[in-house]
């Protein structure tokens, strides 16, 4: 896929799954729309979703933000401090996907998101968060990967939106 068709294939998907959780989807109109890509509603609750797609492995969230002289918890803060408090980031990736199959997906806050790059690199931090840097690089000595809680399920999206 090219990257557009990437994004395109993760808003498509990040809405069929909350639909398929009972909730209804309402979808940003134009590209590049800022701070979130759909709003999920269930009842009361209305959720500003950050959808961000992925066919290497990983998502650069803090990376621009990472210059020369700043360490990679200071760009990871600057990415926080940029983000609503409210979004709830659906990351899905396509990786090892083949045509026909799901790709994975993941639920996270911006905090939790923040909390987990900067455990990455043993301790030192890194601006992309990765699904499963060990499987994607076996020589590497990192071996982060997303917490298995931020799996998308509906006890997952339920417990974020109340």
């Amino acid at each position: 896929m090219t990257p557009r068709q990437c994004e395109i294939a993760a808003e498509s998907y990040s809405a069929c799954l909350l639909a398929q959780a009972g909730y209804d989807v309402l979808v940003q109109y134009g590209a590049n729309q800022p701070h979130y890509d759909l709003v999920a509603n269930k009842g009361e609750s209305f959720l500003p979703i950050s959808v961000k797609g992925s066919q290497d492995g990983g998502w650069m969230l803090a990376v621009k933000y990472k210059k020369d002289s700043a360490t990679y918890h200071e760009a990871i803060n600057k990415w926080l401090q940029s983000q609503r408090n409210d979004t709830v980031f659906l990351f899905v990736q396509f990786i090892n996907i083949s045509l026909g199959y799901a790709p994975r997906a993941y639920l996270a806050q911006p905090k939790e998101i923040a909390v987990h790059m900067k455990t990455q690199c043993h301790n030192r931090g890194h601006g992309a968060l990765q699904e499963d840097y060990k499987r994607d690089h076996p020589k590497s000595k990192y071996d982060h990967k997303i917490p298995s809680e931020w799996l998308f399920t509906q006890e997952r999206l339920d417990a974020i939106a109340l």
